[in-house]
């Protein structure tokens, strides 16, 4: 797993991508913490709330290679006859991605400090904010991840993922037009965003912590099936 994650995580900064990734949350961290503080707002949670759609479309960028490059380029085989299990390489992809995605969050720290500068902070709060886009960060990718499994394309892997952002994005509008009572609540327990929104609120709930790491398990073992079913066919 260590070698594979080395590998991808290396494979972000010495293409365009990874520094894309980053320059992007740079600049919207950026847009919104300016915002916030030119209006006398000292919460960095409303940094956070913005940043929801901002994982949501930017993630597909960073896992719509992660598998398809490698099948296309038919690096795979490679990866099926080493010594190594079909869940460590994904795992390995997996973290290189997690691990950009906590390089940006981790940048929001500098301005968490800034306004310590002027006002007395609650830290869990912050905290709280950072867990919950680390977890739903990291469901965003093990969706890219399965997406990336099943194209050799990177560029229908990154349409397919961004049309699944664009479904966890307008789950709660379609909860509210469908209206049907049993229907409607199986819907906003799915909701992306009204688990994610308590985070923002600094609640560290563990059923929401339970959701977004069975999520991540669920499609990563999806990923592993599909990788599986291709090594011994």
């Amino acid at each position: 797993m260590n070698a594979v994650f080395k590998r991808e995580f290396r494979a972000y900064f010495t293409s365009p991508v990874g520094y894309v990734v980053l320059a992007v949350f740079l600049f919207f961290q950026g847009l919104y913490f300016s915002y916030m503080f030119s209006t006398g707002y000292s919460d960095i949670t409303f940094v956070f709330s913005q940043l929801f759609s901002i994982v949501l479309f930017v993630m597909p960028i960073l896992t719509m290679r992660l598998v398809s490059e490698d099948t296309k380029q038919k690096v795979d085989q490679a990866l099926f006859t080493a010594p190594v299990g079909t869940l460590s390489i994904i795992l390995g992809k997996f973290f290189a991605a997690f691990s950009v995605l906590a390089v940006a969050t981790s940048i929001t720290l500098i301005y968490q400090f800034l306004l310590s500068m002027y006002v007395k902070l609650n830290w869990y709060v912050y905290f709280s904010n950072v867990v919950g886009l680390l977890l739903f960060g990291a469901a965003i990718i093990a969706v890219g991840i399965f997406v990336s499994s099943l194209p050799e394309s990177q560029v229908i892997a990154a349409i397919g993922s961004f049309a699944i952002s664009l479904f966890i994005l307008t789950l709660d509008t379609i909860a509210e037009m469908v209206n049907i009572g049993f229907i409607t609540k199986v819907v906003e327990w799915f909701s992306f965003s009204g688990r994610y929104s308590t985070f923002v609120s600094g609640i560290l709930d563990y059923s929401n912590i339970v959701f977004f790491v069975s999520f991540v398990a669920v499609f990563l073992f999806l990923t592993v099936r599909i990788l599986d079913k291709r090594r011994w066919a």
